[in-house]
This record gives C-alpha cells, structure tokens and sequence, in this order.
C-alpha cells in the first residue's frame, strides 16, 4: 500500500518535470519558426526542416509518456490493504472505507493478487525507462551538434567541462551523463522483470528488490529531466544554411514521374559535389544541362527557407504549420 501511494506521489513529480521540459522546448520552438537546419535520415543530410518543427518531435514524445504516467496511476488506484499475509483476515475491517481514506479508486479484488501484484512497479519503471530513451536521443543530438564538425549550439559554462590538457575543448559532459544514465534504467527494468518471472505467489523476499530499483531509476530520470531542460533553456543556437531537395521542384513544376526526377536530381548533386558548391550556387545555365525545361522558377526551392515553407502538408515543417502545432502544444501540455 505504502509503495503505491509512493509511486502515486512521485508520478505527479515526474510528471510536473516533463512539463517543465515540454515548456523549455515550446520556448525554444516559439524562438525558431523559420531557423533552418537540416533534417537528417541515416544521419545523412536529407531535407531542411525548421528548428521548431525539431524540437515540437521532443514535445510531442514527452506528451506519450506523460499520458502513459496518467494510465499507470488508473490502474494502480487500487487498495490492497486489508489483504492480509495472503488470504485476506477475519477481522470485521472495512476496506472501502480504508480505500477511499487512503485516496484509492476502490480496493483490490484479489488477496492473492494483492500481495503478489508488481506490475505497477514493471509499468512505472517502464514509463521511466521510455522517457530516459527519449531524453537519451535528444542528450545524443546535442552531443553531436555541440560539435566542431556539426557547431550548430553553444553549450551553457555550467553543463559542460574543458580539458585539462587541451583547453581549446568545451565537452557535453550534462548530455553525456544524460545518455549513460538511460542505460541504468533501462537495466532496472530488465533486472525486475528477470526477478518476477521466477516467483511462485504470493510473497517471495526476491520482492524487496523493487524498491531500490524503482528509487533509482526515480531519481534517474527526475534528475535527467532537470539536466535537460535547463540545457536547452541555456544552449545558445548558431543558425546554418542547409540544402534542400530539388527533387520536389521536378516533381510539381516539370511534371516528371519521381523516378525520373529522382535521376535528375541525382545527377545535379553529383555535379555539385564536384564544384564543391551548394546546388543554390549553381547557374541556370549549368542546371540546363541536365534538363531544358528547369526555369528561374527552381531556385525559389533551391533556398532552404523556400522548401521549408513549402512543406504545408499537416504536421509538416512549414512555418505557418509550426505556428499552429505551437499553439496545439501549448493549449495540450502547458
């Protein structure tokens, strides 16, 4: 009983922290409508999406988890007091009233199932370990964006260390620790869940292993949640020209089926490569060369601003389509 109302508490907690990392990304969202920066695939440059659209992705994973955390509370809203070493007891106890006292829904159905039942615990740290994964891969982009090779952030003094013997170097040491933590929780899961499946009902010793792992991964992720949120409330962003994909043009402009613009495009690029210029650097004339129907009009999309703004499909990367995804966000979450 103790351990449930524990974990009842402390959802509340977790939950209010996601929320305060939700409203650190809005914030930064809200900055960045139409900052460019690339969208990746096989971390391979692929199409240019805004900074805000990036980000809304965290936002909206964070939301899954804390609605997960609102289901986890219906199901373990139930009172398993009165149910005895096992088998429930001949005292004239009253466990409704004891239920609604105690803040629970009703009590347990099961005495059996009352002592032996630890799926509350599987599913909450569950939830914990999908939220150290979400936090793990936002912890990985700013690890590879902090960066020479990427330099699209700066990282705040206070979550970053130097070099005690190169001190031109600035390390991601909060989104380091951030990433290997997840590894922990999602170890605390895996070792209850190996614990359970041996156990016979109703009370095993085995069981008092729950606590330690649930109050690890607790204060895990409480802490990596306050880590990040303050990460990306000080990171400053150092915006950058991006390519975009010409494919769409030949597409919509030219009428080409996508196989056929798909080769055309394919061919420019590789051109471009050769130059060592960006395919917005290319002259109509050289783009005529690989098809005499490509117009002025082609360098309208050629700007990485323009394909963005012309992803205007729901949920797309379009600036007007991120303002409304903002206001969604805000009016859902905050």
């Amino acid at each position: 009983t103790d351990f449930k109302l524990w974990i009842k508490k402390h959802s509340l907690v977790i939950d209010q922290s996601c929320q305060a990392f939700q409203k650190a990304l809005i914030g930064v969202a809200k900055k960045n409508i139409t900052t460019v920066m690339p969208g990746y695939t096989h971390l391979q440059i692929a199409q240019p999406v805004s900074l805000a659209h990036h980000f809304l992705a965290y936002v909206e994973m964070i939301g899954r988890d804390r609605g997960r955390l609102k289901d986890c509370i219906k199901r373990l809203n139930e009172s398993p007091l009165g149910a005895g070493a096992l088998a429930g007891t001949s005292f004239p106890i009253n466990r409704h009233m004891t239920s609604t006292i105690l803040g629970f829904n009703q009590p347990t159905k099961n005495s059996i199932d009352s002592v032996s039942d630890r799926d509350f615990v599987v599913e909450f740290i569950f939830i914990l370990s999908l939220i150290s994964v979400h936090l793990s891969r936002l912890a990985e982009e700013i690890v590879l964006w902090a960066s020479q090779q990427y330099n699209f952030i700066t990282l705040p003094d206070e979550l970053s260390t130097g070099s005690s013997i190169m001190p031109q170097k600035k390390n991601p040491d909060g989104a380091e620790l951030v990433r290997a933590q997840a590894a922990q929780t999602i170890s605390n899961l895996n070792t209850l869940l190996v614990l359970l499946k041996g156990l016979p009902l109703t009370y095993s010793k085995d069981l008092q292993d729950d606590k330690k792992l649930t109050f690890n991964s607790y204060d895990t992720v409480h802490l990596g949640l306050q880590v990040m949120t303050e990460l990306i409330r000080k990171t400053t962003f150092n915006t950058k020209a991006m390519k975009d994909a010409l494919a769409d043009w030949l597409v919509q402009n030219l009428q080409y089926p996508f196989r056929q613009a798909y080769q055309i495009t394919g061919k420019i690029v590789d051109y471009a490569v050769k130059k060592n210029v960006t395919l917005a650097k290319l002259s109509i004339h050289e783009l005529q060369k690989f098809d005499k129907k490509i117009t002025q009009d082609v360098f309208s999309v050629l700007s990485p601003i323009q394909s963005m703004k012309s992803k205007t499909s729901y949920g797309g990367t379009s600036p007007q389509g991120v303002k409304k995804s903002i206001q969604y966000a805000i009016k859902k979450y905050l």
